[in-house]
């Protein structure tokens, strides 16, 4: 059993007042017009491009890493861009979490749906691989209008947060299964259940490997391989895009993966961050780049952050 997670307070604590506040804003902003929507989230990215330094210092550290062969100027420019996109997407899950009543349809293209059917089909659960893009809250309700959708989840000890995120989540999917439950995972993939999770941050070494992500060693959760495994389980890679312009969302599943897992971990998480860098790479500024990607260095090598 997965050891019993605890909050830093409690859901009356006066600690929880800001985040509740916070609830309250987004609340409202479950109500916007999808346009007022875009143009709130391109504001609060430059503002919190400007006041949340740290947050900056990790984008730029991963940027500058990643994008060696851009200019000073270009990378910069993404840094900025990934702000904008990281706050619209806070503000985006919103909608599903706060005004679940709410049709999305009409703003979100679903394209390779046939590659998800084909491979629930198989009876065995499917493995829906995702990246940390922007975007990945605000396409639950057409995920569960497929069908058996399960998702993955980190716990978080703001009580007020996890309350959110959990009964937000809970809208649109049966099980919202924290990372470490692994026996929660393989119950219900065993059931022919789908699971939805995103295999690109860093957890520290323990259940990691060094695999290479933009040519840079990253610690690599080796889940992935030993679900499949475990279970034959195909894994479907889903990939989801924001349309600034359009003010639209895409989800595309792409074929199952062949020939994996292979027996070599390594291997594995190579060809897994080989496949996210790939889609990242298509519109890079609408990845996650706030998060300290490279925090855990190979045995030797000093810290990048």
């Amino acid at each position: 059993m997965p050891r019993k997670k605890i909050h830093a307070y409690g859901l009356r604590s006066p600690r929880a007042w800001p985040t509740w506040i916070a609830v309250g804003f987004g609340w409202l902003v479950a109500r916007l017009p999808v346009a007022a929507l875009f143009a709130l989230g391109r504001g609060i990215g430059v503002l919190g491009y400007h006041l949340a330094g740290s947050r900056r210092h990790a984008a730029t550290v991963n940027i500058n890493l990643c994008f060696p062969q851009l200019s000073e100027a270009e990378r910069a420019a993404m840094v900025r861009a990934t702000f904008q996109h990281t706050a619209l997407g806070a503000l985006e899950a919103m909608l599903p979490w706060l005004n679940p009543g709410r049709d999305l349809s009409p703003h979100i293209d679903v394209t390779g749906a046939e590659h998800y059917k084909a491979a629930q089909a198989e009876g065995r659960g499917v493995l829906v691989l995702a990246a940390h893009f922007t975007t990945m809250d605000v396409i639950s309700q057409p995920l569960a209008r497929l069908g058996t959708f399960d998702v993955m989840y980190r716990f978080n000890k703001n009580p007020v947060w996890e309350w959110l995120q959990v009964s937000g989540r809970q809208h649109y999917f049966d099980g919202v299964v924290e990372r470490q439950d692994t026996r929660q995972v393989l119950k219900r993939l065993k059931a022919g259940r789908s699971i939805w999770y995103a295999a690109d941050q860093d957890y520290g070494a323990k259940h990691s490997v060094f695999a290479p992500f933009f040519g840079v060693p990253a610690a690599t959760i080796t889940a992935t391989s030993r679900f499949a495994r475990l279970n034959r389980s195909p894994v479907v890679l889903m990939t989801t895009h924001r349309d600034l312009r359009a003010r639209r969302w895409r989800i595309e599943f792409h074929p199952a993966l062949r020939d994996f897992p292979t027996g070599d971990d390594v291997a594995d998480a190579t060809a897994i961050n080989a496949l996210l860098e790939a889609h990242i790479r298509r519109q890079p500024e609408q990845y996650l780049w706030v998060h300290k990607r490279f925090k855990t260095r190979p045995p030797g090598e000093a810290p990048v952050y």
